[in-house]
């Protein structure tokens, strides 16, 4: 029953069916000729799937995101970006990545950061005369981690999946996104020095400090978010709640840069967004339901053992699955389709659940920006007028990169774990 339900979806999604349309179908029919269980029960269990608290943050987190892309508190955050770091050579390039990591920690959206910084970055490092190609790579490579770096919406998605702590899960992406932005930095310094390529502005305390200050209101966002979070003031989905509420607030009424004739266009624009997304989760409630009730993920567990008992040799091969699970198939309908399965299979030989969603989150996170359905890479190829093919070719340094950093951070379970075992004492 699981190899047809999962058979019917990866030719439906092939010959270009919609990815939402192709699982329900597969359920549908995995149902008619598999079980006596009456269609009803497929319309429940996506009732079900979407009367849930948790879920209400993720429309939430995107209008976050597509305020700031209308309103231009990107701008803010890239120029004090540059003001920090833009005095190292290769300036720009470091700018692109700071500026990455700070705009994750509000928008939670890797195509948002790709549509709202990218193209003002790109530009910004084509005119000091970095090519284009890798200016856009770097760009691309930066947009990963917003998924990995709090608030992330495919970490909340991930974990409600799981039915693991969401703060805990969003707390645990904070040192893998930290150290892959350090990282980052470090190859685009290595990459400019060894082709004298690069820019590098004056040092000023003063442009940071005025820089800083305009960006102060927008750069308080994710220090609200994570503040009252860590404190328990108020839950995750609160606060995506008051995160598109001062971001409203903040573009309208401080910076000015919003009207309000633009609020119902961008909330039409985040219902299309979430509309996308849930369409998913409603469709894959079902297809895990038969899973379970085929016993799949028990059988998929048993062969995981037979491979190894040893937990980094299972997560590295569950890595490399996902690597590939990435490359063809959209992140939020893998959440839903490969947690029901690949988790019991973990933990049966002691994998933590909540790092097995952190790896998770990255591993489909690195799917994002490769091909051949990157939806990152597309977004970068259209924001930049580059072709596909010149940015993965100079993307591939990154992905390899990219690449050992998971693994890395695999083998090192403990020290990727240590804020959530420091903040919530587990």
């Amino acid at each position: 029953m699981s190899l047809l339900l999962l058979g019917i979806f990866i030719v439906f999604m092939i010959v270009g069916i919609p990815i939402a349309v192709s699982l329900g179908v597969a359920c549908v029919a995995a149902i008619l000729l598999f079980t006596e269980m009456p269609l009803s029960m497929v319309v429940q269990s996506m009732f079900t799937a979407m009367n849930s608290f948790v879920m209400v943050a993720v429309p939430l987190f995107i209008l976050t995101g597509a305020l700031m892309d209308e309103s231009g508190v990107a701008d803010r955050i890239y120029n004090f970006a540059n003001a920090c770091v833009g005095w190292i050579f290769g300036g720009l390039g470091h700018v692109a990545i700071l500026t990455g990591m700070i705009f994750a920690g509000m928008s939670g959206s890797s195509v948002a950061e790709v549509a709202s910084i990218g193209k003002m970055s790109i530009n910004a490092l084509r005119k000091k005369g970095y090519p284009v190609p890798y200016a856009v790579a770097i760009n691309l490579t930066a947009s990963m981690l917003a998924t990995v770096i709090p608030p992330s919406i495919l970490m909340i998605i991930a974990a409600s999946v799981a039915n693991v702590s969401i703060g805990q899960a969003l707390m645990a992406g904070i040192v893998p996104g930290i150290i892959m932005g350090i990282i980052y930095m470090g190859y685009n310094y290595y990459y400019c020095k060894k082709h004298n390529i690069g820019d590098k502005a004056e040092f000023s305390f003063k442009e940071i400090a005025r820089t800083g200050l305009i960006a102060l209101p927008a750069l308080l966002i994710p220090i609200i978010l994570l503040g009252g979070m860590l404190t328990g003031f108020y839950t995750p989905t609160e606060a995506a709640g008051i995160a598109s509420a001062y971001t409203m607030i903040i573009s309208l009424f401080v910076y000015r840069s919003l009207k309000w004739s633009q609020i119902p266009g961008i909330i039409a624009k985040t219902a299309r967004s979430t509309g996308t997304i849930l369409f998913v989760a409603i469709t894959a409630k079902p297809a895990a339901m038969l899973f379970e009730l085929d016993g799949l993920p028990a059988k998929v567990a048993s062969i995981l053992v037979t491979l190894s008992k040893d937990p980094v040799v299972v997560m590295l091969i569950v890595f490399a699955f996902l690597i590939l699970v990435g490359m063809f198939m959209d992140a939020t309908a893998a959440i839903y389709i490969l947690v029901p399965i690949l988790l019991p299979a973990v933990t049966s030989v002691g994998v933590d659940p909540l790092f097995f969603v952190v790896i998770l989150v990255i591993a489909l996170a690195f799917g994002l920006i490769t091909p051949p359905v990157g939806v990152c890479l597309y977004a970068a190829s259209e924001v930049s007028g580059e072709t596909i093919e010149k940015i993965v070719g100079a993307s591939m340094p990154w992905f390899i990169i990219t690449t050992f950093l998971i693994i890395f951070f695999i083998v090192t379970e403990k020290f990727v774990m240590i804020p959530v075992k420091w903040m919530f004492g587990v």
